[in-house]
């Protein structure tokens, strides 16, 4: 049994390369195993985002906090909210962040495949973020 004790485990910022506004993330389980599911708990400031990205297995989110938004390349943005969980397919483009006006934090759930867990892309930018609005 191994247990990862909340007051040891760190929160860094999220890279800018992949996100846009302050972001944190906390590595929840398995962030070295390359064979595995990896967790994150990922807390967003008003109007953050990630960038435009695919995960070669699929993603799940389960929003833990605030109101945030969602969108898949082509598709409209949803708001989510404290207990919506959210699918992403194989190699779906998409973006998730917080609302404009809220925080959110949500737990990201993604499994390994050929060795990576995400492959980013460009970012998200401003007028595409507001097409919501």
């Amino acid at each position: 049994m191994e247990i990862s004790r909340a007051t040891r485990r760190s929160r860094n910022d999220g890279p800018a390369d992949w996100f846009t506004g302050s972001v944190k993330v906390e590595m929840l389980f398995n962030p070295f195993d390359k064979d595995r599911v990896q967790g994150a708990s990922v807390s967003f400031e008003p109007g953050a985002r990630t960038a435009w990205h695919t995960h070669p297995l699929g993603q799940t989110l389960i929003v833990t906090a605030g109101e945030g938004r969602v969108q898949r390349w082509g598709g409209p943005i949803e708001t989510i909210g404290m207990g919506d969980v959210v699918w992403f397919a194989p190699g779906e483009k998409h973006w998730h962040g917080a609302a404009p006006d809220h925080a959110m934090t949500h737990t990201a759930i993604q499994e390994v495949g050929d060795g990576k867990t995400v492959d980013w892309m460009e970012k998200v930018s401003d007028a595409q973020y507001a097409a919501a609005e």
